[in-house]
């Protein structure tokens, strides 16, 4: 027993994942951990893709002067149709053709063209929330953990919802937006942190991508639906709202993270928590193994920073520079999206939009499983960037006549388009948090958040860019070479393990070369070792 653990005495971060290992890096623990993260990104891709069905504008024409019936051929959606001197511009009443008989927020509180600038504040406020809520969530999760903030997430999302539901001011609206902004990436991002920090390496990719890919993917597709057949907004936000009171027994089901505990050196309660580890998975460990992995970490730990921050990072060469190149990465990936929403945009409800957007996050989910352990963490990310370069090209080129811009080229082309951008964010996020030390992790992750969220304001710019003949695509494609370019100085992660402290991710893949890929090391390794044993059989 001693002796395995005494194999990485001089790398605490090897000593986390062995003694997780025989805790059990795989068994009962991780399953219910993985039951469990799985049912909050399906909660959470309620939560998330609620804002585009509350807020839906629907078809809609001043009634005023008109019946209950459908709009006259020429109806305007805010102006009176019939007007004289005694009579106002300004309409008083409008009439809704609703989706399927779905009511939204926006048609009941008549907020639309001289109040649609309201539902816009809303939605300027949310982005406000998370430019700021993202970073800081990151950095409460490094600092008191990631399940309580966990939980206070999913806890202010229920708050969110019923202030929705019983207060309609403005004020109120975007108090609520602002606090729906600030939290909505922590159930996300914590989660994928917590699943890689429990899961043994080999792992990863697939249990990731289940939680991410399948109940994301499922939680698009139903959600629409659901919100239809209640018919109300109402109705779906209180429904939505009720699994979401579950979440705070994550408590009594997960454990804290060990790799976070070792990180703040916090060596007693990351012993309960292996312990309860190794008790639910069936598994008995003597105390001196827990004494002596504690010790190690004791020893290792002396020259480390006690409460370290995402600052602290920046004083650190290689870690600064796969952080900048990661916010490059990040922006591009999003920017791309962008394009690719603004280019192919259909003309259909939004209700069958979401569900159109769904078919590509299950495909990308499973490529991301069969490439992502085969060719490496670093392989599959540059290879992604440069199918984008190439899609973004090849379909600029397709689309630069008017007579191919039928609906089904828009909707095969928008499928093609979300399929690289799912595998391009599903990918990366393991890469990062691999990356990344455990101890600013949260914050970083945060970070990467806010970037995109930068990226999402660069259609205003798009518009004016497409008068341009395939500008935004070249922009694009150049700046993704570039891209491509950076992600070559990057350290391949793959069967690594998680570098815990700022010292460990300063020191990660310290003697890889930029040209050297983990898919080539196999075939190197297996070449040498054939050529070895060559000798032997001819002797």
């Amino acid at each position: 027993m001693q002796q395995v653990l005494k194999l990485y005495v001089n790398n605490t971060m090897l000593e986390v994942d062995k003694m997780l290992e025989k805790c059990g890096d795989f068994n009962r623990q991780q399953l219910i951990m993985l039951l469990l993260s799985s049912l909050i990104n399906l909660l959470s891709a309620l939560h998330d893709i609620s804002y585009a069905i509350v807020y839906t504008v629907p078809k809609h024409w001043c009634a005023d002067g008109l019946g209950s019936g459908p709009p006259p051929p020429n109806a305007d959606e805010c102006k009176p149709f019939y007007t004289n001197s005694s009579t106002s511009d300004s309409c008083k009443e409008y009439n809704y053709d609703h989706y399927m008989g779905f009511q939204s927020f926006v048609s009941e509180m008549n907020w639309i063209c001289d109040k649609a600038w309201k539902e816009k504040l809303g939605n300027y406020v949310a982005h406000a929330g998370l430019a700021i809520g993202s970073p800081v969530m990151g950095y409460l999760s490094d600092r008191l953990g990631r399940v309580p903030i966990l939980v206070f997430a999913n806890v202010m999302t229920i708050l969110d919802n019923f202030l929705t539901i019983f207060g309609i001011s403005l004020e109120l609206f975007c108090v609520v937006q602002f606090i729906t902004g600030f939290v909505v990436i922590s159930n996300f991002s914590i989660i994928c942190i917590i699943i890689v920090e429990y899961m043994r390496p080999s792992l990863r990719t697939v249990c990731l991508s289940i939680c991410y890919g399948f109940f994301l993917c499922l939680g698009m597709i139903i959600t629409p639906w659901i919100a239809i057949l209640l018919g109300s907004w109402r109705r779906f936000m209180l429904l939505e709202m009720l699994p979401i009171i579950l979440i705070p027994f994550f408590f009594y089901f997960v454990p804290e993270s060990v790799q976070w505990l070792i990180s703040r050196q916090k060596y007693d309660l990351a012993i309960e928590s292996l312990r309860r580890v190794a008790k639910i998975n069936g598994r008995q460990i003597d105390d001196s193994v827990y004494e002596e992995f504690i010790e190690d970490c004791k020893i290792n730990q002396k020259n480390t920073k006690t409460n370290p921050n995402l600052l602290h990072l920046f004083r650190m060469p290689r870690l600064r520079r796969t952080l900048l190149i990661l916010l490059f990465e990040f922006f591009i990936c999003y920017f791309y999206s962008n394009i690719v929403n603004y280019r192919y945009e259909v003309e259909i409800s939004p209700f069958v939009f979401i569900s159109l957007t769904a078919t590509a996050v299950l495909p990308s989910s499973l490529a991301a499983i069969v490439l992502q352990d085969r060719i490496g963490r670093k392989g599959l990310a540059f290879t992604i960037v440069i199918l984008m370069c190439i899609f973004l090209l090849v379909s600029g080129v397709v689309f630069s006549s008017t007579a191919n811009r039928s609906r089904r080229v828009l909707v095969t082309f928008y499928v093609i388009g979300s399929f690289f951008h799912n595998l391009a964010l599903g990918s990366n996020t393991l890469y990062s948090l691999e990356l990344l030390p455990t101890c600013i992790r949260g914050q970083a992750l945060g970070v990467l958040a806010t970037m995109a969220l930068t990226a999402q304001i660069c259609p205003y710019c798009i518009f004016d860019m497409c008068q341009i003949f395939l500008l935004p695509e070249i922009l694009v494609g150049v700046l993704a070479l570039l891209v491509a370019g950076l992600i070559l100085l990057l350290p391949e992660t793959l069967d690594r393990t998680l570098p815990c402290s700022l010292e460990d991710g300063e020191q990660l893949g310290i003697n890889d070369h930029w040209y050297t890929f983990r898919c080539m090391e196999k075939r190197t390794q297996t070449e040498e070792l054939d050529s070895s044993l060559a000798p032997q059989n001819q002797m």
